[in-house]
């Protein structure tokens, strides 16, 4: 059991779980530090996550900071998109429910494009089938077949993207 501990304490966790508390409560005082500390070795030991499956993936940063500015851009677009959909006069568009096909290999890689997709307006990953490596994903705006196949495009995109920037265009 003792053996076990050693590899679940992770001291950077902890000192980092240490200063967002001290943050939290906005004062740096000794309580604080303690408090937070204490409760950074707490939350390490009781809840430990798992290693990060990390397969020799490389990343090409030119890739990635180009995705990372073209997917803020992105951001402001569905931004606005959804927040015009939500004030304007006519009826709510119709939403659909997609299974989308994704070649992504690696669970990280995945993982990380859900999170790119699901922090955009106008779409949520709602189901992730591993096993046939498939998004369910819930569209907000797919009132036309022309609108659900640019989603359906957009996803691709993404993979697309994610396959150049972490799994070297295999």
């Amino acid at each position: 059991m003792l053996s076990g501990l050693s590899h679940r304490f992770r001291p950077l966790t902890v000192l980092w779980l240490t200063f967002m508390w001290v943050l939290l409560m906005g004062e740096v005082s000794w309580g604080n530090l303690v408090a937070g500390l204490g409760l950074g070795i707490i939350i390490v030991l009781a809840l430990p996550l798992p290693p990060i499956p990390r397969s020799g993936n490389r990343v090409n940063w030119v890739k990635l900071a180009a995705f990372m500015a073209e997917w803020f851009w992105d951001l402001l677009v569905a931004s606005a998109k959804v927040a015009w959909l939500s004030l304007r006069r006519a009826p709510q568009p119709k939403n659909a429910i997609l299974r989308v096909p994704m070649r992504l290999s690696n669970e990280l890689v995945l993982y990380l494009a859900t999170c790119a997709y699901n922090l955009q307006p106008g779409g949520t990953v709602t189901d992730i089938d591993l096993a046939n490596r498939e998004w369910t994903i819930h569209v907000l705006d797919a009132d036309t077949e022309a609108d659900i196949a640019r989603e359906i495009a957009n996803v691709q995109k993404l993979e697309r993207q994610m396959i150049a920037i972490f799994e070297g265009g295999r």
